[in-house]
């Protein structure tokens, strides 16, 4: 059932092939491209010196270097000025928040429905300034999904930041951030729109200027690479963004700005070959691969009564992603998950809230405590592997 295409590139990934463990917990980190593995051993055991020397090593650790800062951004298509990359997608939101500064009693809008990189900046940067911070809530009538017409009565003249997911990493269901930032621009043309792509991005390729965006982050080890994160700001954010910066450095980008020095150079050299294998060949097999990964677990959750899916119950890659969330009914997510790797071991599922509690809290869960059960899923893994732990489920769970 595995296509040949999906069985090559899933090939290129050292840590799935030969094993018998099944990696169903991805939403919290993908496994790494072999050829990137290489780079980041090639460099530290050949170009691994500080920057800025002119001597032949040195100079060679300034263009390997810097050539990943130009693939990063390539990648989303922004200029090399206007990202920065980082350790994570959390720390370069509070190293933002720290750095930006709007008008006195400017308000922000943040969402519950996103992982907390994508709220507590913001309420962090509010408490500091004086803001004021408004809740943009999901809808349980529409799966728990984002709705404009929920967001349009928080806009104001004084909305400084409108910060949403591009995808929940508990529900998989994708929003149209093109769509929901020139909504947003309409209404309030100064308002800026803050996006947490790091559920979406190793589902689908990113262009940050055709979507609108004024800031959006993800982590590179959430999209088949090293631990190592991305932040973009549009040109028109750069006069609220201060410098974090020592006094004597260049002021002019967002990477002047702040990058705070000591960032990990083996892992932006590994970049550019990351970026390379993600072809739009690739980007369109992992949608194909994935709507059929999804289809295949969301069938079966759907066939149980006792089963609650959250997120939509469309299996269309334009709809959403295979990070599938569910909880049955008479059983704990913790307990559920035991269950199932005490019989059978090869399958790493995970429970809990996942750093989105607030959007946990809202489900109404019998142990909230406990959180979901998440199967998360990318293109490397295949139908079998999700056919294999659907046998599990069922047999820990019984009859329907």
């Amino acid at each position: 059932m595995q296509t040949a295409w999906a069985t090559e590139r899933r090939s290129r990934f050292p840590a799935v092939v030969g094993t018998s463990q099944a990696y169903m917990d991805n939403a919290g980190g993908s496994q790494v491209l072999g050829i990137v593995i290489d780079s980041i051993k090639n460099y530290l055991s050949n170009t691994n010196v500080q920057l800025g020397a002119s001597y032949v090593v040195g100079k060679q650790s300034n263009d390997l270097v810097a050539a990943g800062l130009l693939a990063s951004a390539k990648f989303i298509n922004a200029d090399p000025g206007q990202v920065v990359l980082g350790s994570a997608s959390t720390q370069l939101l509070h190293n933002l928040s720290s750095a930006l500064r709007f008008p006195p009693g400017s308000e922000i809008i943040v969402s519950s429905t996103d992982h907390e990189t994508n709220i507590a900046p913001w309420l962090r940067l509010a408490e500091n300034q004086g803001h004021t911070v408004k809740f943009w809530n999901p809808s349980p009538a529409h799966e728990w999904t984002l709705q404009l017409s929920d967001l349009e009565p928080l806009l104001s003249s004084k909305t400084a930041v409108v910060a949403f997911t591009n995808c929940s990493n508990i529900t998989g269901t994708i929003h149209d951030v093109k769509a929901y930032a020139k909504f947003i621009k309409s209404k309030s043309p100064e308002t800026l729109v803050a996006v947490d792509g790091v559920a979406y991005t190793p589902h689908r390729p990113i262009d940050v200027k055709d979507s609108g965006v004024d800031f959006f982050v993800f982590s590179w080890y959430k999209v088949y690479g090293p631990h190592i994160s991305l932040l973009y700001a549009a040109p028109r954010t750069q006069k609220y963004i201060t410098p974090l910066s020592h006094f004597f450095n260049p002021k002019d980008t967002l990477f002047d700005k702040l990058n705070l020095a000591g960032g990990n150079y083996e892992l932006t050299a590994s970049l550019p070959l990351l970026a390379e294998f993600l072809t739009p060949e690739t980007w369109e097999g992992i949608k194909s691969q994935e709507e059929v990964l999804s289809k295949t677990f969301i069938d079966w959750v759907l066939s149980r009564p006792d089963t609650t899916l959250y997120g939509t119950k469309q299996t269309s890659s334009e709809k959403r992603v295979p990070v599938l969330s569910f909880s049955v009914k008479g059983w704990g997510s913790k307990d559920l998950v035991e269950a199932v790797e005490k019989e059978d071991p090869r399958y790493g599922i995970r429970w809990g809230h996942f750093y989105a509690k607030r959007l946990i809290d809202s489900f109404g869960l019998e142990k909230p405590e406990e959180g979901i059960v998440r199967v998360s899923l990318l293109f490397y893994n295949t139908v079998e592997e999700v056919e294999g732990l659907i046998k599990v489920f069922e047999k820990v769970l019984g009859g329907k």
